[in-house]
């Protein structure tokens, strides 16, 4: 879906909260086996620390997944998203993007969500800003009104958070604070801190 500058910076204005997707948004898409069969995964600490400024700036971020995995419950503890905000083993994207929107206290039209394949369709069908990687599905592609240069685990949650940021006037300003050296005192107090 093909939106103006102007209507994407309209959608985004109108963003209180981001639900992400895990695989293939916050990663790569790759699973990776331990030897006892454990999944280990790999986040972006750019995206990361892009998560962090939303939610210096009052934007929470929630997690809607298809999959369980402790990897995932460890980075989101490290994140500080809240667990009434994590949902893992997703089998409903449509039902349960509507618990998290609830549990916010917001309507759908005001959620970003960014997701990157089939069973993200519904959530992404029904949200005010529809995001996903750049190698996202095709058919995640299509319902996108946002679809990121980067790709899923290398900065497309950046790219949203950027955009939301920038939507609300911020953007430039926090880089001005962070370019001054005046940011960093009152911004660590979790991870992803470079």
């Amino acid at each position: 879906m093909s939106l103006s500058r102007e209507e994407l910076l309209a959608r985004a204005r109108a963003v209180r909260a981001i639900v992400l997707d895990v695989d293939g948004v916050l990663t790569d898409s790759s699973l990776f086996y331990g030897p006892r069969g454990e999944y280990l995964k790999a986040f972006s600490a750019r995206d990361g620390f892009a998560i962090k400024l939303a939610q210096s700036e009052g934007v929470p971020v929630a997690i809607l997944s298809g999959r369980l995995a402790a990897a995932v419950k460890a980075r989101l503890a490290d994140l500080g998203i809240p667990r009434r905000l994590t949902v893992q083993g997703s089998r409903d994207k449509k039902a349960d993007i509507a618990t998290l929107a609830s549990r916010l206290g917001l309507g759908l039209h005001e959620l970003a969500y960014m997701g990157d394949d089939i069973p993200d369709l519904p959530a992404l069908a029904c949200a005010g800003l529809a995001a996903c990687p750049a190698d996202a599905a095709e058919e995640a592609r299509e319902l996108s009104h946002l679809v990121c240069r980067a790709s899923g685990g290398y900065g497309a949650v950046r790219e949203l958070v950027k955009l939301v940021l920038e939507a609300r006037g911020r953007w430039a300003e926090l880089m001005k604070t962070w370019t001054a050296g005046t940011a960093a005192g009152t911004f660590f107090g979790g991870s992803d801190g470079k």
